[in-house]
């Protein structure tokens, strides 16, 4: 494994396990095996409504707490400052957790308004101990520089949509430029058509990997960080197997060059789209 260290010291695995749609006793068995499998670093969020599947399998898994880093995310509707803190205990209680190392605001929601207010209950949250480092999701530029100028305080994270077809260069190099570290959610497009682009196909072939481990490995080759769920061993042990090969400058390229102006899944522009 190969590492990030984030601004604030907080150190992460340059890839971790997304559990989206994880829930029930299966949901707690993909995250154990997940576990097992050798991810450290897991991501939920509240409207996931399965960080009480998350801390079973914490629970059960053959690993300390100590040892592990474990994401959530504030909702939309939440964004009030109490109603924040209150949410954030809630999570913890669900989980049955005493910390979140990283605890995130979901979506920026801009047309609400709310997101500094957020912030600033993010901020307090950390103060009290409650969560170790704080983030965003989904975060234009300007929302960013916006934190930076009410509260004194960038996130140390910036969770995007981040995929061959999406590969937000621009947010990136914003990212970078302030010490911000972009996390990738759906890192594989969701499972959609680039998992069968024949042009990825070739490229996977050629260092004898499968497109997804061709994808994420890319990924982090940009210094981003990708978080792919799978429930089946075998692809999580895959996704997990991507430091023995190193991408060329060429082929990371024309990786690159598969990226399209209206590449996102689902068309969920954070300037626009709002989620709570």
């Amino acid at each position: 494994m190969e590492y990030y260290t984030l601004r604030d010291g907080l150190v992460l695995p340059k890839i971790g396990f997304g559990t989206f749609q994880l829930t029930g006793s299966s949901g707690i068995q993909s995250i154990v095996t997940a576990i097992q499998s050798g991810y450290t670093l897991l991501d939920s969020a509240f409207s996931y409504e399965n960080e009480g599947v998350l801390g079973q399998a914490i629970k059960l898994a053959p690993i300390n707490r100590s040892e592990l880093l474990v994401t959530s995310k504030l909702p939309g509707r939440y964004y009030k400052y109490q109603e924040a803190i209150d949410t954030i205990k809630e999570s913890l209680l669900r989980a049955k957790l005493d910390y979140f190392d990283i605890y995130l605001l979901h979506w920026p929601n801009p047309k609400q308004d709310q997101y500094v207010e957020a912030w600033q209950a993010l901020i307090e949250a950390q103060r009290f101990g409650l969560v170790r480092s704080i983030g965003v999701c989904n975060f234009l530029p300007e929302y960013i520089d916006r934190l930076k100028a009410e509260t004194g305080i960038l996130p140390v994270i910036n969770q995007i949509e981040l995929h061959p077809y999406f590969n937000q260069m621009e947010q990136r190099v914003y990212d970078n430029e302030n010490g911000i570290l972009t996390e990738d959610w759906s890192p594989l497009g969701r499972a959609n058509k680039v998992l069968k682009d024949s042009r990825l196909v070739e490229v996977a072939n050629k260092y004898h990997v499968n497109v997804g481990q061709i994808i994420l490995r890319w990924e982090i080759q940009l210094n981003t960080l990708p978080i792919p769920k799978s429930t089946k061993i075998s692809r999580q042990k895959g996704n997990i197997d991507l430091f023995n090969f190193k991408i060329s400058d060429d082929d990371m390229s024309l990786i690159n060059s598969l990226t399209q102006k209206d590449g996102r899944t689902f068309n969920q522009d954070p300037a626009v789209y709002e989620e709570f």
